[in-house]
């Protein structure tokens, strides 16, 4: 909130120059006062200065033209809700080699480059220009934004030549949805540029995955200003809506009022901080599952099926029991206990399995009846208990009919009908 009013009060301040500026031309020439406003009137500021003289930057030539970049510092003494700023150059070089199923084993921090566009409709194809790109990185002093703009159409080879050079200082690509959105949407830009993308060079984390992996069953949305609020503890005042940033960069098309960009600039800049601040949080889950300081039973079951696709069952297991310990809401619950079991079979351990398949049949949930089922294979082919195999069946029967569990039936009966015969020879 601080670093957006102070924005707007040095915006202020500039305004007020450039109003006396065009208010003493009006005099001189004319021999007249002429108020600010009447000087705007008079004297609009030229489409390719007025941002500028606005926004602290600097226009960039290139070979191919010009286009507008502008930089800020989030100095390592700062905070962005729970994640201070001197602990990103900190994070381990192996940090994101779980998370990338080993793509990045090892980098550096300083290599990462965290990237978020903004552009001029969700659609994508070819007629959706990214307008501004920012792209943050740690250092040193802390964690640095650029931000490249195009103030019109025709500065977009411009903007893309610098950002491939830009680019080309680091290894690794981060950003959130990026597979989907960001970097295809920048690899036809180029290829309409007839330039080489940067991209293919660089190995690309997109966190999104993992976010949604670990909170997807706690949270109603994974979005990254969702995320920004719950897990980082951030609350963005006055942001601008993601859906109204293309209207508002085509009203500055029309107008070259600059102020209009100014929530736009902001909005990138936090969501680019906020996602270098969750690639502080989210890969050490995968990193070490077993450590992982996660306080949410929900958070722990997310990614103890993120390990069973990796067949690390022992592990999700761990997880698993730790999740149930936490607590969990009852829909949660029961699945994760069904789950457990399963585990347990699985890796043969039947007095567990058949411990938790007996509490699940014990109570109304939409896994009685297959708990039921487990405990009538139990019966059946472990303790050749015929009778409470079928007493088994008949309960899951009772709660859900299946072709299957009335052949069970039938087989159990017929068993049980010749053992007595046999009985009464």
């Amino acid at each position: 909130m601080e670093d957006i009013q102070q924005q707007l009060a040095e915006l202020r301040r500039r305004v007020a120059r450039i109003d006396r500026k065009y208010a003493d031309a009006s005099g001189a020439a004319t021999g007249t006062p002429v108020t600010p406003a009447a000087a705007r009137r008079l004297h609009a500021a030229p489409s390719r200065s007025f941002i500028e003289e606005l926004m602290s930057g600097e226009v960039v030539a290139t070979a191919l033209g010009e286009h507008f970049e502008t930089g800020k510092v989030w100095e390592r003494h700062r905070r962005h809700g729970s994640v201070e700023i001197s602990s990103l150059i900190e994070l381990p070089e192996d940090l994101l080699d779980s998370l990338s199923e080993g793509a990045i084993p090892r980098s550096h921090p300083v290599k990462w480059a965290f990237l978020d566009t903004e552009t001029t409709g969700l659609a994508g194809g070819t007629g959706t220009y990214a307008f501004l790109i920012g792209v943050g990185s740690i250092d040193e002093s802390g964690f640095r934004l650029r931000q490249f703009f195009m103030r019109d159409y025709g500065e977009e080879p411009s903007l893309l030549a610098r950002l491939a050079e830009y680019l080309a200082g680091f290894d690794v690509l981060i950003t959130y949805n990026g597979k989907t959105y960001d970097q295809p949407l920048l690899e036809t830009r180029y290829r309409m540029a007839r330039a080489r993308p940067p991209f293919d060079r660089m190995e690309h984390l997109d966190l999104l995955f993992g976010a949604r992996r670990l909170w997807r069953l706690r949270l109603e949305s994974c979005r990254l200003v969702d995320l920004e609020n719950r897990i980082l503890g951030v609350e963005r005042h006055g942001d601008l809506p993601g859906e109204m940033i293309p209207y508002y960069y085509f009203e500055y098309l029309r107008t070259k009022e600059a102020m209009r960009l100014v929530p736009i600039f902001h909005h990138n800049a936090i969501d680019i901080l906020s996602l270098a601040c969750l690639t502080a949080i989210v890969p050490f889950a995968f990193r070490r599952p077993d450590e992982a300081a996660l306080r949410h039973g929900a958070d722990l079951v997310g990614l103890a099926r993120w390990l069973l696709q990796g067949e690390r069952q022992e592990e999700a297991l761990r997880l698993f029991r730790r999740a149930v310990d936490l607590g969990l809401p009852d829909d949660l619950l029961f699945r994760t206990l069904w789950d457990v079991g399963g585990l347990e079979k699985r890796l043969g351990r039947e007095d567990a399995a058949l411990a938790v398949f007996t509490d699940l049949a014990g109570s109304r949930n939409p896994y009685r009846a297959r708990a039921l089922e487990e405990l009538a294979k139990h019966y059946e082919h472990r303790q050749r208990n015929y009778a409470m195999a079928l007493e088994m069946t008949r309960g899951a029967l009772a709660l859900e009919e299946s072709a299957g569990l009335r052949r069970r039936e039938e087989r159990l009966k017929g068993r049980l009908a010749r053992g007595s015969a046999g009985r009464l020879l």
